[in-house]
């Protein structure tokens, strides 16, 4: 089967996408508006972009054409926001963080999620979350009207307990039970992990002659 996706309706481009790039991290977002209010979003058209500099992107979907969510408002406003990612004891507040509730109304006091104070970036993180990433926007890109491209650039992290050696700062797996998106209401956990050896040039010839 073969698709040209320049035939196709943006709303199928869609359901091909999410439904074929999986498994997909979850940006819990939370920002600020202008006028105070604490906002949390999740997103799945996310991921991290590099290291030097520590970059992610975000994908941005308006409501409607002209009609930017809070998280992008509140982006281009305050250039400012933190990316949570979730773990299976968060899951179930994350999706209730999806709901479109009023805009003076924060996540924060309806889906029982706790502020906490972040270092460097005046928005309120999310204390309950396995990982938080502070982060600056660095450049903001609106492909159309109903998309906007953000890549921010992470300051500062804050990481629960246990999930990191301090004295290796190796994973814990055992630890971070982070969960991905799939498509529709599915979500996933990682499952059980298996090493792939990354091999020297020298490394693969000597295998393809045992074989």
């Amino acid at each position: 089967m073969e698709i040209d996706f320049r035939e196709i309706d943006p709303k199928l481009r869609y359901k091909l996408l999410i439904s074929t790039v999986i498994p997909r991290p979850i940006a819990l977002v939370s920002t600020r508006g202008s006028e105070g209010t604490d906002n949390i979003a999740p997103f799945s058209f996310f991921n991290v972009f590099g290291e030097d500099p520590p970059l992610v992107v975000l994908g941005l979907q308006a409501k409607e054409p002209g009609s930017l969510k809070d998280t992008t408002r509140n982006i281009h406003i305050t250039n400012e926001f933190v990316i949570h990612l979730v773990d299976t004891p968060m899951a179930e507040a994350m999706n209730n963080c999806a709901v479109d509730f009023p805009k003076n109304i924060s996540e924060f006091d309806i889906v029982g999620l706790t502020r906490a104070e972040c270092r460097h970036v005046n928005v309120k993180r999310i204390k309950e979350a396995p990982v938080a990433l502070e982060c600056r926007r660095t450049i903001m890109l609106q492909l159309n009207e109903t998309r906007d491209l953000c890549i921010g650039e992470v300051i500062y992290m804050h990481i629960k307990k246990g999930i990191i050696d301090p004295n290796t700062m190796r994973i814990n797996l055992d630890e971070y039970d982070v969960v991905a998106r799939l498509f529709g209401d599915l979500y996933a956990s990682l499952g059980k992990p298996y090493p792939l050896k990354r091999l020297t040039h020298k490394e693969w010839l000597t295998k393809q002659e045992i074989n």
